[in-house]
């Protein structure tokens, strides 16, 4: 019986580089620019988090921007609705997905169809056969359907209008899909009228499902942990543990012994393991739902940056603000800015900025400071764009 290989020890340092190069914020312009850069990215990614908060502009847009310098909503608008590159569905929340992916949650779309979806339990057949006819004649947003008879809220996040929760249950159930984004209005369109399918594609097997969550995390991620593969997705971690070791075995997988991470056991490819220096002048404002934000462990473990989202938190108990947004400086994380976008002024307000990691030391400071301040100026620019 041959012996499990002994972990390769990497720093905190190395494993920062990794994840930068993984997630393509080492580089000004990695994908080019257009709609086939944003397709680009987003296959990269895997996914691409959607949030309604726009306090600043809304995530799916700025985690693009920031891997895509040239980037304009149009951009992602021509790739969901034109090209049909991506999709939206459910990751561990709402995301751009690939198009490409799409077999990979057919699964999931068919379970919601035969079980039902936790969240619509209340959805009344009426109100499926009524949205349903209205779907079958062409694309449909909820400000289509005026004659709702309002309903009691079941929980804080679901809408009055019975027929919205009938339109978000044939979503999930891979009946309709968002064709089309107005800022957070949806266009729904049947699914296979939207692209152009006369049947959905053959479903993906539990056995491709496992190895495409592995190999998502490794693209995007470098170095992978089961939490950081199955993030919000335990009941996965089982299956992706046996694929990880079989992969070891054959020597496509190395295990690697993270600095800082204790008993929890992470794994790489060996290409991934090539050193990767990152410009000390590259400089992102990064959103708090951002890939390498959003799983905030990770974060802390790799970056040594524990991120505080507090929209939520009450204005008395904020440390960080509103709407903080971590700023990445070559590979750390020095500051943390809470920011809001004055449309009507045209103007980017700094509410807060708070020195965090490697910003809090002195030496220095004036040069990192006005680094930030010169991304300050473009990020403006996003803001204010139409």
């Amino acid at each position: 019986m041959s012996r499990a290989p002994k972990p390769l020890p990497i720093t905190t340092t190395q494993a920062r580089q990794i994840w930068l190069h993984a997630q393509r914020l080492d580089a000004r312009a990695p994908f080019g620019e257009g709609a086939h850069a944003v397709a680009d990215a987003i296959s990269h990614l895997g996914y691409v988090q959607i949030d309604t908060i726009n306090v600043i502009e809304r995530s799916h847009h700025h985690i693009l921007f920031s891997r895509i310098p040239s980037y304009r909503r149009a951009d992602l608008r021509q790739a969901q609705s034109v090209d049909r590159t991506v999709f939206e569905y459910w990751t561990h929340a709402l995301s751009y997905v690939p198009a490409n992916d799409f077999r990979f949650f057919l699964p999931a779309m068919r379970e919601h169809k035969r079980e039902g979806h936790k969240w619509y339990a209340s959805v009344k057949p009426a109100d499926t056969r009524k949205v349903m006819r209205l779907l079958r004649a062409g694309p449909l947003t909820i400000r289509d359907i005026e004659d709702d008879v309002l309903t009691e809220k079941e929980h804080l996040w679901q809408s009055r209008k019975p027929s919205k929760r009938a339109l978000q249950l044939a979503f999930y159930t891979g009946v309709a899909t968002v064709s089309e984004r107005q800022g957070m209005l949806k266009t729904y369109e049947l699914m296979t009228r939207h692209f152009g399918w006369d049947k959905l594609p053959k479903s993906a097997s539990s056995k491709d499902i496992t190895a495409y969550l592995l190999d998502r995390a490794l693209r995007s991620q470098g170095a992978v942990s089961l939490d950081s593969i199955c993030h919000l997705d335990a009941p996965s971690k089982k299956a992706v543990a046996s694929l990880i070791a079989s992969r070891v075995r054959r020597g496509e997988l190395v295990p690697v012994a993270l600095e800082g991470a204790g008993k929890q056991e992470h794994w790489a490819a060996p290409a991934a393991l090539e050193p990767h220096e990152v410009s000390p002048d590259l400089v992102h404002i990064l959103s708090p739902f951002d890939p390498l934000i959003i799983q905030r462990k990770r974060t802390n473990l790799i970056f040594g940056y524990n991120h505080l989202f507090e929209a939520y938190v009450p204005k008395a108990k904020r440390k960080l603000g509103y709407f903080a947004l971590p700023v990445l400086v070559g590979d750390e994380i020095v500051a943390a800015l809470d920011l809001k976008t004055d449309r009507q002024a045209k103007k980017l307000l700094m509410q807060k900025w708070t020195w965090v990691g490697q910003g809090k030391k002195t030496a220095g400071r004036k040069e990192l400071k006005q680094k930030i301040e010169d991304e300050l100026d473009r990020f403006e620019r996003f803001q204010l764009a139409d």
